[in-house]
């Protein structure tokens, strides 16, 4: 469905789109007529592209043998297949993700996520390729040092996505702030800290590249960034069961952080700040119906 709601910004950018699963033409029929999905939905029944391509799910096949009661296999079934463990149905699966190809076929991106109900969300493939319209913009600030403004790569989530919130900063001029690496000198790195949330978990802050700040007075060649940046912090939303019921009456979900950082001139360093930071995203309530597969 997300991918659906994208649609019309992939194509903008020159982009096709079609979803491959085993499931079979009645699953993938009913789901397009529920949601209005417009472009391919192809049914590999008997799994030759998927094993085609490489990533063929065989935890299910093992989890239903002779080694099902092992305790690595059932860790393994409740990651890659079903937290309950495998059934029948599941065998034949993938690995679930996305790969990007060229107009030659050849594969120049692939976005691939451990946990069987994750899943990396179309616009954060747009945002990291830097294609698409621009980021769905939230808070704005100025704190006299720099103005920021809060972004995000989905309007709306839902249970399993992978997706991005980001920080886009600009110093005023004349200002720069420290980038890692600038602690070994005695400065305070400009950081994005988070806080924690029972149905979501964060990756590492991920930084741009810096440039070297050159201190005449004391011969300081410190990394820092003096022009705009951003800062991205990618999110999951936990895909559990227990997640998803827990989520069942939510229709939005907020994330908070703070903004810790030391601004300076030519001539003089500012007393560190920190700011408070909010950022709001519709939730969707996942679809879990399904119609009998065919024999």
């Amino acid at each position: 469905m997300e991918l659906q709601d994208q649609l019309e910004e992939l194509e903008a950018e020159g982009l096709g789109a079609a979803a491959i699963s085993y499931d079979s033409v009645e699953v993938l029929a009913a789901f397009a007529r529920r949601h209005g999905i417009t472009f391919p939905l192809l049914s590999d029944q008997d799994s030759a592209a998927i094993k085609a391509f490489g990533i063929l799910n065989t935890v299910a096949d093992e989890a239903l043998g002779a080694n099902k009661d092992d305790p690595a296999v059932r860790r393994d079934a409740s990651t890659y297949v079903r937290e309950s463990g495998a059934l029948p149905v599941m065998v034949g699966t993938p690995h679930p993700g996305t790969f990007m190809v060229d107009a030659k076929g050849l594969v120049t991106a692939r976005f691939f996520e451990e946990f069987y109900r994750e899943r990396t969300t179309t616009s954060r493939i747009l945002m990291r390729m830097g294609a698409g319209a621009e980021a769905v913009a939230g808070v704005e600030g100025d704190t006299g040092h720099l103005t920021f403004r809060a972004t995000q790569s989905n309007p709306e989530i839902t249970v399993g996505n992978l997706f991005t919130l980001a920080l886009e900063i600009k110093p005023k001029p004349g200002m720069h702030l420290y980038a890692p690496g600038a602690e070994a000198f005695g400065y305070k790195v400009t950081r994005l800290t988070f806080a924690e949330g029972p149905h979501y978990r964060f990756a590492e802050l991920e930084y741009p590249e810096s440039e070297i700040y050159h201190f005449v007075p004391l011969d300081e060649r410190v990394p820092a960034y003096q022009r705009p940046f951003t800062l991205l912090q990618d999110v999951v939303l936990e895909a559990t069961r227990a997640d998803q019921d827990a989520l069942s009456k939510v229709e939005a979900l907020s994330f908070t952080a703070r903004l810790d950082y030391q601004a300076c001139d030519d001539e003089k360093c500012f007393q560190p700040k920190s700011v408070p930071l909010t950022w709001t995203v519709a939730f969707a309530q996942p679809d879990r119906q399904r119609v009998r597969r065919s024999p």
